[in-house]
């Protein structure tokens, strides 16, 4: 299945509305911040430890979910922000000699 990004946006809205977020402290960004901690530490964990491909992306998917909550507890517009900081990037060059030095 294919969503756009407003989908899965709005999917994300939904679950923040039914579980009262905005009322209930779930848009405190430093607690929000210390779950995407947790969540690039599990993800970091199932890479580091060899887990397989579906934990990786049950990790990633936790990431992906966060940060599309983040932008709507902080009112943000992630998909313009996204697209200037994409179209910015892509006339940057590429830093590739941190790349090669890792192990």
């Amino acid at each position: 299945m294919s969503q756009s990004f407003a989908q899965m946006l709005g999917r994300v809205r939904t679950f923040h509305e039914k579980h009262e977020f905005a009322e209930n402290n779930g848009h405190d960004m430093a607690y929000r911040l210390l779950l995407t901690m947790e969540e690039l530490g599990e993800l970091a964990e199932c890479i580091t430890k060899g887990k397989p491909q579906s934990e990786r992306a049950e990790e990633l998917a936790d990431l992906l979910i966060l940060t599309l909550g983040h932008a709507i507890a902080m009112d943000l517009d992630l998909e313009a922000a996204f697209d200037a900081k994409l179209e910015f990037s892509q006339k940057r060059r590429a830093n590739l000699a941190a790349l090669r030095d890792l192990p």
